[in-house]
C-alpha cells in the first residue's frame, strides 16, 4: 500500500511530540469583541455548538465572524467515538423550543448560511429527525437563509434520513470521518462505512438538487490508496463537496494523531480528488466541514 508522505527523518514524529503542533498548526487569534458577543447571545439562548464542544480551532475565528454551527438535541452522544470531545452517555430530553432559539440566534447573528448539526441520538424513536426538520423549517420561517444540515447516519434508517430531506435543506453533509479499515477504531462499533455511504446515497438519488456534501480526517493513519477508495465511492454515489482536514486530538485521551499532513500534501490529495469530479474540494490543516461553509457551496 502507498501510505501517505512519510515524516521527514529531520522531524520528531508525532508520538514524540506529544502535544505540541508544527508551524503550519499555529493560528493567531482575531481581535475585537465579536468573539465574546456571539458566545453571550448564544449563552443567552441557552444553544449549544459544536464549535465548543468539539473544541473546534477554528471557534474564535468564526464567532469573530459572528457565525457558529449549531448543535441540536443536547450536549450528550450516544456514539463512543474515539475522535471527538462531545460528552457520551445519557442524553438528555429533546427541548420543544430549541428550533424556535435556533432562528432567533440566526436572526441576531444576521446569518445569511446556517449550519445545524447534533449528537446523535440513537436512543430516540426517529433518531432526531423531526427536531431536524422543525429547525430547518424555523430558521427558514424567520431568516430565509440557505440551511446546511449536518446530521448523523440514522443507522442506515432511510425513513429518518426522507424526515431531514422532506424539510429541503440546501446543502445536506454526512461526514464519512475516515476510511473503511479504521471506522471501528475512530467511529466504534455502531459506525458503519456502508451506513454513511448509504444515506449520502439516497440524499442524492431522492432529492438531486439538494446539495451533498461529506468530509474526511486526515493524520490517523490511512495510506492514499484507501482514501482514493473513498473518494471513487463517493464520486460513483454523486457527492458534490468533499472537505479534507487535519485530525486533533481533542485531549491525551482521544485517538493520537498519527502524524500532522502538511499544507502541500492536502493540496496534492485535493488535486487526485479533484481529478476524480468532485465539483468542490476544500482541503487544508484547519478545514472543518462547517469552516467557512458558506463559502463552499452556491445554491
Amino acid at each position: 500500500m502507498i501510505r501517505l508522505q512519510t515524516v521527514s527523518p529531520l522531524e520528531p514524529k508525532p508520538k514524540s511530540m506529544g502535544r505540541r503542533l508544527p508551524p503550519w498548526m499555529k493560528k493567531t487569534l482575531p481581535r475585537g469583541n465579536e468573539n465574546f458577543l456571539t458566545q453571550k447571545l448564544l449563552e443567552d439562548l441557552k444553544l449549544e455548538t459544536v464549535c465548543d464542544n468539539a473544541k473546534c480551532p477554528n471557534r474564535s475565528d468564526c464567532y469573530s465572524r459572528r457565525t457558529a454551527t449549531f448543535m441540536i438535541l443536547g450536549n450528550v452522544c450516544t456514539r463512543p467515538c474515539g475522535f471527538c470531545s462531545v460528552p457520551k452517555g445519557q442524553p438528555v430530553h429533546v427541548e420543544e423550543d430549541e428550533p424556535a432559539r435556533v432562528a432567533e440566534a440566526a436572526e441576531r447573528l444576521g446569518l445569511r448560511h446556517v449550519v445545524i448539526t447534533s449528537v446523535t441520538r440513537d436512543d430516540l424513536p426517529d433518531g432526531g429527525s423531526g427536531h431536524f426538520a422543525r429547525c430547518i423549517q424555523a430558521v427558514r420561517e424567520r431568516t430565509g437563509a440557505v440551511v446546511e444540515v449536518l446530521t448523523p447516519d440514522f443507522q442506515g434508517n432511510l425513513d429518518q434520513l426522507e424526515t431531514v430531506l422532506a424539510a429541503k435543506p440546501e446543502v445536506f453533509n454526512h461526514n464519512m470521518e475516515t476510511v473503511p479499515r479504521l471506522y471501528r477504531k475512530v467511529r466504534g462499533r455502531l459506525a458503519k462505512y456502508e451506513n454513511s455511504l448509504a444515506v449520502l446515497e439516497a440524499c442524492k438519488r431522492k432529492h438531486p438538487t439538494i446539495t451533498s456534501k461529506t468530509g474526511l480526517m486526515l493524520g490517523l493513519g490511512e495510506t492514499l490508496d484507501e482514501l482514493m477508495e473513498v473518494f471513487s465511492d463517493l464520486r460513483r454515489i454523486g457527492c458534490d463537496t468533499l472537505t479534507l482536514g487535519q485530525y486533533l486530538a481533542p485531549t491525551l485521551k482521544h485517538i493520537p494523531v498519527e502524524r500532522y499532513v502538511p499544507p502541500q500534501e492536502f493540496d496534492a490529495i485535493a488535486v487526485h480528488a479533484r481529478n476524480l469530479g468532485f465539483p468542490t474540494v476544500v482541503a487544508g490543516p484547519f478545514v472543518r466541514s462547517s469552516y467557512h461553509a458558506d463559502e463552499m457551496v452556491t445554491v
